[in-house]
Order: structure tokens, then C-alpha cells, then sequence
């Protein structure tokens, strides 16, 4: 039984990272690295990540830097960040790449928010499903007769308190972040 107790745990614990790492690469009008996390740059015929051909930092608040190891990628480089569809447009000068992130417009700031509010929502139906999957497999364990009525009800009400732990974590993390889109 608690090694189910810890597998949910560990597991909602799992989908709020997700919806971290998630929400970190939605724009709130600052540079941040993340913004091009998921850019795969064209490299001797291979989609490779950004980060794997270049180093990425950030110059200022509002422009991202980035120095290709090989000289010969800063095209496709340029090519897959207008390609990314960010918003974005790369200024090369040959060797390094600057990419200036403009301001967000109020349209763009609500349009962040519905974003994120949508994979919010998505984790937590992910943590319901955990819960779910816990108290089945609490219930299969209880008519295998392999631990008891109270002990069925202890699990379930566990596993509740810390489905109800991740919830408030989610929302609390979308109000945070929702806060940093909006601010100008």
C-alpha cells in the first residue's frame, strides 16, 4: 500500500515539473534562454536542439545571444528560429546572432494566459488521473485481501490530501505566472 501511496505522490510531483518546465517557455517579455529551448536547428542533415550547436545566453533584458560553435550553422540557425514561429527575428552578423524579444502587446499578454491556464488544466487532469490509477490499484489490493477496509479508506484519503497538495500547487503556480505576463 505505501508503495502505491508513494508512487502517485512521486508521480503528481513529476507532472508539476512538467507544467514548470512548460510554462517556462512561454514569454512574459523578458529574455530567457528557455524561449528557444525548443528550437531544432538544421545540422549536417540531422534536426538538432539549439543548445547542442550553440551556446544560447542572455545579453540584456530583451535580447538572447547566441554563438554557434561552427560558423557554417548560423544560417540554418536564423532559418529555424523564424521557422519556430516565436514572433522572433534573428540579426546575424555573420559569426553570432542576436535575437531582440520584443515587448509583449496587451492582445499577446491575454492570449500567454489562456495558454497557460490551458496546461494548467491539463495537469491537473493528469494528477486526477493518478489519483484515479492509486485508488484502483488500493481497491485491487483490498479485494486480493491484501490489506483491509480501513486500511482501503487511509490510502484513498491520503491520496486525496495530496491530490488536492498538487492542485493548489498548480494553481498557485499559474497565478505567479500569470502575474509576471501581465506586468508591463
Amino acid at each position: 500500500m505505501n508503495q502505491i501511496i508513494k508512487d502517485a505522490r512521486s508521480r503528481m510531483d513529476k507532472s508539476i515539473e512538467a507544467l514548470r518546465n512548460e510554462l517556462s517557455k512561454v514569454r512574459t517579455g523578458k529574455a530567457t534562454t528557455a524561449l528557444l529551448d525548443g528550437i531544432k536547428v538544421e545540422y549536417y542533415g540531422n534536426p538538432t536542439p539549439l543548445n547542442q550547436v550553440a551556446n544560447v545566453s542572455v545579453l540584456d533584458a530583451h535580447t538572447l545571444s547566441i554563438t554557434p560553435w561552427d560558423k557554417s550553422v548560423v544560417q540554418s540557425i536564423e532559418k529555424a528560429i523564424l521557422e519556430a514561429n516565436l514572433g522572433f527575428n534573428p540579426v546575424s552578423d555573420g559569426t553570432n546572432i542576436k535575437v531582440p524579444v520584443p515587448p509583449l502587446n496587451e492582445e499577446r499578454r491575454r492570449d500567454f494566459v489562456k495558454l497557460i491556464k490551458k496546461f494548467g488544466e491539463e495537469t491537473k487532469v493528469a494528477i486526477r488521473n493518478i489519483r484515479r490509477d492509486a485508488n484502483e490499484h488500493l481497491k485491487r489490493e483490498q479485494k486480493e485481501k491484501k490489506i483491509s477496509e480501513d486500511q482501503l479508506k487511509d490510502g484513498e484519503a491520503e491520496i486525496q490530501k495530496f491530490t488536492d497538495e498538487h492542485t493548489k500547487t498548480v494553481d498557485e503556480i499559474l497565478k505567479h505566472k500569470e502575474k509576471e505576463i501581465m506586468e508591463v
